[in-house]
């Protein structure tokens, strides 16, 4: 999953980063409202993050424009102004959940995770593929209801493939959910992280394998193709 940060001052904004990816997120991080218009009219993002404070706009102003745009991705505003009209405006124009700082990373990130969860948002609570479950709350995959170690790049390949399974997904799609803008991306990365995944897969008695469509993409399925 692509989270956009819209935050200006850096330190904080980078721990914050730090934090989600973490928790398996990419985040892209930008540190005004020109450069979130930008980041949003190129990347169809799962959430952003946006502080009110920018130093060339207001984030409600920023906000405000996207909704009359028709774009309904889910907000949550960061905020040390804790008065109720502000939090009450802040909703009105379109916000969708409101977090005063200071505030503990753990709760951002259930916040976050909670937005995933409403109708319509990325976020399920399991979902399933043969004999694999992916808890997309808990960041746990299971073979056979066993837990299997995976890691962060691999996971968020296995979701996308998942969310899209027995259809093919092309390569660009997996950049632009698991990386994010700041991240160096070789021209084999994804073609690494599938293949190790594949072999985690069967090491574990998983049902279900990723299948390489040359010049197509990769698909998720029962069976066998040619790889």
């Amino acid at each position: 999953m692509r989270l956009l940060l819209v935050e200006d001052h850096n330190r904080f904004a980078e721990s914050i980063k730090v934090g989600l990816e973490n928790q398996a997120f990419a985040v892209d991080m930008v540190d005004s409202g020109a450069g979130a218009d930008a980041a949003v009219a190129s990347v169809q993002y799962d959430a952003i993050i946006l502080d009110l404070g920018l130093p060339d706009t207001d984030g409600l102003t920023l906000l405000k424009q996207w909704r009359e745009q028709g774009n309904v991705v889910p907000v949550l505003i960061l905020t040390a102004r804790d008065g109720l009209d502000d939090r009450v405006k802040g909703l009105n124009t379109g916000a969708d959940d409101y977090l005063l700082k200071p505030f503990e990373m753990e709760e951002l990130v259930a916040r976050i995770r909670a937005l995933l969860r409403r109708p319509g948002g990325v976020l399920g609570l399991v979902m399933t593929a043969g004999n694999v479950s992916f808890d997309t709350t808990a960041r746990e995959v299971r073979v056979n209801d066993q837990p299997i170690s995976i890691s962060r790049r691999e996971m968020g390949v296995l979701e996308q493939l998942m969310r899209r399974y027995g259809r093919v997904v092309p390569k660009s799609v997996l950049e632009d959910k698991i990386y994010g803008f700041d991240e160096e991306v070789s021209s084999n990365s994804v073609e690494v992280h599938v293949s190790r995944l594949r072999k985690r897969l069967t090491k574990n008695g998983a049902s279900v394998s990723v299948h390489t469509l040359r010049g197509v993409g990769y698909l998720l399925s029962e069976g066998s193709l040619n790889n």
